[in-house]
């Protein structure tokens, strides 16, 4: 696998950390879950739900710690902190998101880490930043989504703000984190070490406003909430049809074109008011009830239909279920069954990213607490007297 070879100490919990952290595993990275011995990843404790294939975890912990090998330790005591000093020596990456402060506090900071092992990429994640004025604010995914403005284009008009329904700022920065770590590791292969990675949340979501940020400085219009509605093109929205909800996207003259005889409505290809995306954005509060109107007249599978026919991207609005089991995400292998700890399938999310000659792999379930202490310390040295120095409660 791409990634085969290289080695992750993972210091990271909740829900950024450990996303970046499965994956590269997921593409071969031999990914080291250093966890506290009381309790572990918080998530561990996040249920219900919970997985009895993934030792009794809760679900959140089993989405995104796969195809990583746990290892408990204290790092308040000196044998804690000693054994971690042996893993990172032997790594090639070290990924923590405690709050700025914490890892140095510890004893390894950055500058630490460079000095016993030049070589390691060194990846924090945090959120807002390890210096600045919001260095230490405590952050969830909830708190950045307000602060970055994305809950401020997020809503309809009339409501309230409102946050994204999947975890954005924290996935998103475990992506960033990701990339900074692959370009950091192509960038050892010149230099021969490592460097700082640093991806803070509210950076990650601030860079995901793209064109709400370029059309304030551009027409100096504060961006709105839209509801399911685009500020640039018009329409690309949701509708309700007779029996259920479909969007439709319209990106360019053409497919208006088709929409317009779809509709009945073949004069407004020529109708100034219509005839252009810009004119249909300036006369959006015209428009829009007109296409509301003709989409509830009929039922969504027929207006899909036609949609499709007439080459209009259009699609349903699936519910959670249906969508993992529909047919593109069985075609694609986006949901998976892999074999448990204990023998038993465990259904899991697949790998988005398909490559065509070193392709991704789940080897791994989800593992339990300190699964792997005795396997991964004695690789490293460690014999049975050392392990249970280790342990916090002999």
């Amino acid at each position: 696998m791409p990634l085969s070879g290289i080695r992750v100490v993972d210091l990271t919990r909740i829900l950024a950390g450990p996303y970046a952290t499965m994956i590269l595993g997921d593409m071969g990275a031999d990914v080291i879950k250093v966890e506290h011995p009381d309790g572990g990843d918080d998530t561990r404790a996040w249920g219900p739900p919970w997985v009895p294939q993934a030792a009794g975890a809760s679900a959140y912990f089993t989405a995104v710690n796969r195809n990583k090998r746990s290892v408990a330790l204290d790092l308040k005591t000196d044998a804690g902190r000693d054994a971690l000093w042996r893993l990172i020596e032997r790594a090639d990456v070290l990924v923590s998101n405690f709050r700025p402060g914490v890892i140095e506090r510890l004893g390894f900071s950055w500058d630490a880490v460079r000095a016993r092992a030049p070589r390691v990429v060194y990846a924090l994640i945090n959120g807002y930043g390890a210096t600045g004025p919001g260095a230490e604010k405590p952050s969830f995914d909830v708190i950045v989504q307000g602060e970055s403005g994305v809950m401020d284009v997020t809503g309809w008009p009339d409501g309230p703000p409102t946050r994204v329904g999947i975890s954005l700022g924290d996935e998103t920065a475990g992506l960033l984190v990701v990339q900074g770590i692959l370009a950091a590791l192509l960038a050892r292969e010149r230099s021969g070490v490592g460097q700082r990675v640093e991806v803070a949340l509210h950076d990650g979501l601030l860079s995901l406003l793209t064109y709400h940020a370029q059309n304030w400085w551009a027409g100096g219009e504060r961006p709105t909430r839209l509801g399911n509605a685009h500020p640039s093109i018009v329409p690309y929205q949701t509708f309700r049809a007779a029996d259920g909800w479909i969007n439709v996207g319209v990106g360019n003259e053409r497919q208006w074109g088709a929409l317009c005889e779809l509709l009945g409505k073949p004069e407004w290809r020529a109708d100034p008011r219509y005839a252009t995306n810009g004119a249909r954005v300036t006369r959006r509060a015209e428009l829009v009830p007109q296409l509301e109107a003709i989409f509830a007249g009929r039922p969504a599978r027929e207006w899909l239909d036609a949609l499709g026919a007439a080459g209009i991207p259009s699609g349903g609005i699936r519910r959670v279920p249906e969508a993992l089991d529909s047919p593109e995400a069985r075609h694609r292998e986006m949901v998976v069954e892999v074999a448990a700890g204990d023998g038993d399938p465990l259904r899991l999310l697949g790998i988005p990213v398909k490559l065509s000659a070193t392709p991704g792999r789940i080897r791994r379930s989800p593992p339990s607490l300190g699964e792997h202490t005795e396997e991964v310390l004695g690789a490293i040295g460690y014999d049975a007297a050392r392990l249970r120095g280790l342990d916090p409660d002999p």
